[in-house]
């Protein structure tokens, strides 16, 4: 967490850019389908979720999301018998403020921190639990193409009750149909294994 701290510190410390890259909006929401890959196969869940970003000045912008993601339940033999698990619904979301500074007309240093609370309620048993925590995150963003847009980006995660904090790795792209509308998907690899993803359309403005 030290490093990652650091990392963000030294990025805000470069001198303020005059705006972002050419062809890179800070501005946009987007939804679609979002998926967790865990590490035990019980634990994988998918559903849906919302994303979005305002840039409030020209190098820094808001940024937010929610996914609401379920658990398949599933038959576990024991002995003669069959025990079935519930699923699981998994809320999560992130609120947090980034920084981006033009390092050449079409590429962005990008710098990020939130805040971030994940919840899980066993269906039919009454049983919850919420756990809180943040993230930082740095790489860079910026135009491959005039309809092609790409992102790399490397962070660190921790919450409270216990969670082990993991450094990730994030690749995401952005096909533009035109100025307002595309396509974009997003990986998510923690350490440990576990994956995330998701894709859907983006309106930005």
């Amino acid at each position: 967490m030290k490093r990652a701290l650091l990392a963000l510190t030294l990025a805000a410390a470069i001198p303020f850019a005059a705006s972002a890259a050419e062809g890179v909006s800070y501005n946009y929401v987007e939804a679609g389908y979002a998926k967790t890959d865990a590490k035990s196969s019980f634990a994988d869940s998918d559903g849906w979720a919302v994303n979005g970003s305002y840039a409030f000045a020209p190098n820094f912008h808001v940024f937010g999301g929610y996914s609401k993601q379920e658990t398949d339940a599933k038959n576990i033999f024991v002995g003669n018998g069959v025990f079935r698990t519930p699923s699981i619904d998994v809320d999560n979301w992130n609120l947090g403020v980034g920084y981006n500074h033009e390092l050449t007309k079409r590429v962005d240093l990008l710098t990020r921190i939130a805040y971030q609370q994940s919840k899980a309620d066993v269906n039919g048993l009454s049983i919850s639990d919420k756990i809180k925590g943040g993230s930082v995150e740095a790489g860079v963003r910026g135009t491959l193409t005039p309809n092609w847009e790409g992102y790399a980006l490397a962070g660190y995660q921790d919450y409270d009750k216990g969670y082990d904090g993991k450094f990730y790795g994030r690749v995401g792209t952005l096909v533009k149909f035109n100025q307002s509308w595309g396509i974009t998907a997003d990986a998510k690899f923690l350490d440990g294994g576990e994956k995330e993803f998701f894709v859907g359309p983006r309106f930005s403005f």
